[in-house]
């Protein structure tokens, strides 16, 4: 059903165990790369799931580059959320061009993700209100799909239950964006373009792969601003009675 889905950053995280025995419900909520991906096979596809709430987490200039035009019928929640190296507006930009270097790479993705956290917080309470209120299937997406979905998809697991390790497990499997990258060449010359030099294999590599640091650098950040996941969900307003009802919704006692 989702062949050509698949080979994207695209994937329904249907399955995961959580720490009450129950699963990820299949078929509630997707996590992807962005539209600027999709083409006429992927949009049939995504047409047949029936999306109806799309939480694109792209900074405006990323929309207007390439807007959710795909769903007729699919609410979009747009969350404005700037912490990518591809968004001018971003510090890590500045800090990048400075040094472009392999640790000098690490050291912006890094930055960005610890700052994740704190960026998407005012936006989780609507997301989660939406899921609760019946808006699935959703999907959830930025541009590659492995950063601040990433995050954000790290943030909702931890919230479900789903272990640390199976969170970082789904995390990795955000590669795929990296390969087709390097499948489709002329990645110097796009960063040329993005950043107005030419960075380095190891920090391009560094810049489009996905590091277990990374994410543990914003679940980091959680831990010290908050102390944990269910203090930094109910800081966004998000109560005891609609965690329940979101972990209701999205889990279920059977994996089928």
């Amino acid at each position: 059903m989702t062949a050509a889905l698949s080979r994207l950053n695209f994937r329904d995280l249907g399955g995961l165990p959580a720490a009450d025995g129950r699963f990820v419900r299949h078929g509630a909520i997707y996590r992807s790369e962005g539209p600027a991906s999709f083409f006429e096979e992927h949009r049939a596809e995504l047409a047949e799931l029936d999306i109806r709430l799309i939480c694109d987490l792209r900074a405006e200039v990323e929309r207007a580059a390439a807007p959710n035009d795909w769903s007729p019928s699919g609410r979009v929640l747009n969350m404005e959320i700037s912490n990518d190296l591809r968004v001018a507006a971003n510090e890590g930009w500045a800090a990048l061009r400075h040094d472009p270097s392999e640790a000098g790479a690490i050291g912006a993705m890094t930055t960005n993700y610890g700052a994740m956290p704190g960026a998407l917080q005012p936006h989780v309470g609507a997301l989660i209100q939406a899921i609760v209120d019946g808006e699935i299937p959703a999907l959830i997406h930025c541009t590659a799909g492995k950063d601040r979905t990433g995050v954000l998809i790290g943030l909702l697991l931890a919230l479900l239950g789903v272990a640390q390790q199976d969170i970082v497990g789904d995390y990795l499997r955000s590669d795929i964006f990296a390969k087709n990258l390097r499948l489709g060449g002329s990645i110097s010359h796009a960063f040329e373009e993005t950043f107005g030099f030419t960075p380095s294999e190891a920090t391009i590599d560094a810049m489009i792969g996905v590091y277990p640091a990374y994410l543990a650098a914003a679940f980091a950040s959680v831990r010290q601003g908050w102390g944990n996941v269910e203090n930094y969900f109910t800081d966004a307003g998000v109560n005891a009675a609609q965690r329940q009802r979101f972990r209701d919704c999205l889990l279920t006692d059977k994996l089928k």
